[in-house]
């Protein structure tokens, strides 16, 4: 009997078929390692190795799953990856496809962030009743946060384009193991800084652990102890951090706080506008309605005098007749001073005795109305008065005139000594022209004892 000739496998059969035993064989599942040897390549795929001490597994994330990742991936860093089991059968390796990914540690760092969102909340610093309001129209506006982040940089903008407030920037770490520490006392700078009305603490988007230091205790009890209004702008509008539930309110991104702490000017000279021209219509109509009731009475007096004269001349004409038919002169010398009498009240009651009388109370009412007009209307033009001159004093114009100076250099304006060295060049810009100058020395701010 003839050998039976063994079955002879073709590489990708035998690829393949390993392929689909390892996919019946392992469900998706969970896998704990350090990341080495990280690529992200130009089609926007990530490939790495996933090891312990023992043993290395390579590691391939899509595009797609790459970018609904919210933290970042990092050569030397603990993750837990989960995805399928493979081959690769382009190179017959063994790998592992991932869906998802996220640190190691996460787990019990989110259970030591819900364990301290319970704790200060039964403190009762997320109580809505011990929120305050924050100022309609501030003056200064204090901002913690990164001076080189684009958050600062977002909200000068706004700024600038709703209502020219002064934004006095305390510097700080956002992110990092120094950030909550640094946020902090940047917090507490502003604080003991006079005529800072309301504070802005926030930085712009990024990865959750770049976020984290929002989440720290510390921080939290200093915003909630703050004297000044807070309102919190950390992230985008999905990064909720324990920042936000302690602040007097919540803004998804530092352009949002902006628009929340900073009037809009127009909007208010509208409003104001809006409000003067009721009132003046208001007036109007008012004056309107009384000149025509005035005038009903005006017709009401004129027709009753007419019918007051008409009686009494039809009995004076039939006393006239009875005294041409009566020759004694003691009736008659009674009847001419009856006469007299009848005509002394006939005069009295003439029409235009009492439309005179109307027209002067008719202008006394005009001229109370008038008086009145202009007693509602004022209180509105103060107020358009004190609006325009509260604007001219906010003007960076007026400020230049009044012998400040603006100092900029490439990378913007000046605001703290630390953005600038000796022999730094700078601009100085003045209410008249500008110069350029170069730094020869920088005194450091002296903190308050």
């Amino acid at each position: 009997m003839a050998p039976v000739a063994p079955h002879v496998f073709a590489v990708s059969e035998l690829v393949n078929r390993a392929h689909r035993s390892i996919e019946q064989q392992f469900p998706p599942l969970w896998v704990e390692g350090e990341i080495t040897n990280l690529r992200l390549v130009n089609s926007g795929h990530a490939y790495f190795t996933l090891r312990d001490s023992h043993a290395v597994l390579p590691v391939a994330m899509w595009r797609s799953a790459l970018a609904r990742l919210r933290h970042r991936l990092a050569d030397g860093q603990m993750f837990r990856v989960y995805g399928r089991l493979g081959i690769y059968a382009a190179q017959g390796k063994f790998q592992l496809y991932a869906e998802r990914a996220e640190p190691a540690g996460l787990g019990a760092r989110m259970q030591q962030l819900e364990q301290l969102k319970a704790k200060l909340a039964a403190e009762g610093l997320f109580a809505r009743e011990r929120k305050r309001p924050v100022p309609a129209w501030p003056r200064v506006v204090g901002v913690v946060t990164s001076a080189s982040g684009a958050a600062i940089h977002d909200i000068l903008k706004v700024a600038r384009r709703r209502c020219p407030v002064r934004i006095l920037l305390s510097p700080a770490q956002v992110q990092g193991e120094d950030a909550a520490f640094s946020l902090v006392r940047a917090l507490l700078r502003l604080q003991r800084r006079p005529g800072v009305d309301v504070i802005i603490l926030g930085r712009g988007g990024g990865a959750q652990e770049d976020l984290w230091a929002f989440n720290d205790e510390g921080l939290a009890r200093a915003v909630a102890a703050c004297p000044v209004p807070v309102v919190s702008a950390v992230g985008h509008e999905v990064d909720i951090t324990i920042c936000d539930f302690v602040a007097d309110l919540r803004a998804a991104t530092p352009s949002h706080a902006a628009e929340l702490v900073v009037p809009d000017r127009d909007g208010y000279l509208s409003r104001l506008h809006h409000v003067e021209r009721r009132l003046v219509l208001a007036t109007k109509r008012r004056v309107l309605d009384e000149r025509g009731r005035l005038e009903l009475l005006t017709r009401r007096l004129a027709a009753a005098g007419h019918r007051l004269v008409l009686a009494p001349r039809r009995r004076l004409d039939a006393l006239l007749a009875r005294l041409g038919n009566q020759h004694p002169r003691a009736r008659l010398a009674r009847d001419r001073r009856l006469l007299a009498a009848l005509h002394a009240r006939l005069l009295a009651q003439h029409p235009r005795q009492r439309l005179d009388r109307a027209r002067r109370r008719l202008l006394a009412a005009e001229l109370a109305l008038r008086e009145r007009a202009r007693v509602l209307a004022q209180p509105a033009r103060l107020r358009l008065a004190r609006a325009a001159a509260a604007l001219n004093a906010l003007s960076p114009l007026a400020v230049l005139q009044r012998g400040f100076a603006v100092v900029s250099t490439d990378a913007g304006v000046v605001t703290d000594v630390a953005q600038v060295a000796a022999g730094d060049p700078v601009r100085v810009e003045l209410a008249r022209g500008a110069f350029a100058a170069q730094v020869t020395a920088v005194e450091p701010v002296k903190e308050p004892s």
